[in-house]
């Protein structure tokens, strides 16, 4: 399945990408969390937060009342020191009546990833889908979504939580999958961007990756910071935030750490997503202090 086909191929993508620092800036530690609020957050599971370029448009998935088991929703805000707005979904041209989850944004904000069992997909697991939008100011331009295919997706496994980067080589997607050849239940693999529009073969990425299940990751917009959720019995409490660097994209990952009780809770904490300022981390927690089962909430940092 040809990925680029709306900007004329890929080749048209790396002659647009910038060049990155080669450094990881020093920040402070994290903030305490923040609970979004009663507006963003239902009494449903809201979950897998992801946040556009400018910081105005969250983008999440949800149980609540829709068109499937869950579906993808977005809430506004016209500032980014203004509260979210109530959340609209984003409609049956992105989602079905199957299971949409964990979207995230390409920086460009023109296209959408997202994993779905929808039909069309490499069933009976989660697929990594892709929409594209002409205007990225338009949180319902989304075009039909298209699989990404054998090369991201495999047979008999389930792939989920994609991060699209775009580095100082051919742009990648980090995601996890299940499939087997890894260390754990789900493992950190990725898959680059060819010439031509396809998704390479996934690879193994041994160095985010550990014995126990690793359900998600979040990589910085240049490629020098990873958020991992890695999990230890027992579950969903188990489930605590990680983080690794590297200096440059040529690289290895650092050994993950954990991002601390500060962050962490017992009631687990999943699906982080790290923001373009790379000072805001936004997450899910079931943790006390929240509306429903499963909350949306953000931890922030300075830059020192």
């Amino acid at each position: 399945m040809v990925f680029l086909r709306v900007a004329s191929t890929a080749v048209v993508l790396l002659a647009l990408l910038a060049s990155y620092p080669t450094a990881a800036p020093e920040f402070s530690d994290w903030s305490t969390p923040v609970n979004l609020g009663p507006i963003v957050n239902s009494t449903f599971a809201d979950q897998s937060p992801a946040v556009s370029k400018n910081g105005l448009s969250l983008y999440f998935q949800s149980d609540r009342p829709g068109f499937g088991n869950s579906d993808l929703w977005v809430s506004r805000r016209d500032r980014v020191d203004e509260p979210w707005g109530p959340p609209e979904n984003l409609g049956t041209m992105v989602n079905s009546s199957a299971f949409e989850s964990r979207p995230s944004l390409s920086r460009n904000e023109h296209w959408l990833f997202f994993s779905s069992n929808r039909a069309g997909g490499l069933a009976p697991g989660l697929d990594i889908w892709a929409s594209y939008r002409e205007h990225v100011h338009d949180d319902f331009d989304w075009q039909p979504p298209v699989n990404l295919g054998s090369g991201v997706n495999a047979a008999g496994s389930s792939e989920i939580e994609a991060s699209y980067v775009e580095n100082d080589g051919a742009p990648q997607l980090f995601f996890v999958s299940n499939r087997l050849g890894g260390f754990g239940a789900f493992d950190v693999y990725v898959s680059d961007l060819l010439a031509d529009g396809t998704w390479a073969p996934a690879t193994w990425v041994p160095d985010l990756s550990s014995a126990g299940p690793d359900q998600s990751v979040s990589v910085r917009f240049d490629g020098l910071e990873a958020f991992i959720i890695r999990g230890t019995p027992p579950f969903p409490a188990g489930f605590d935030l990680w983080v690794s660097t590297r200096d440059t994209v040529s690289h290895s990952w650092s050994q993950p750490v954990t991002l601390g009780q500060l962050v962490n809770s017992n009631r687990g904490d999943e699906s982080a997503h790290i923001a373009s300022d790379r000072r805001t981390l936004y997450f899910e927690s079931s943790r006390p202090g929240g509306v429903g089962g499963a909350d949306l909430w953000a931890t922030t940092r300075t830059r020192k």
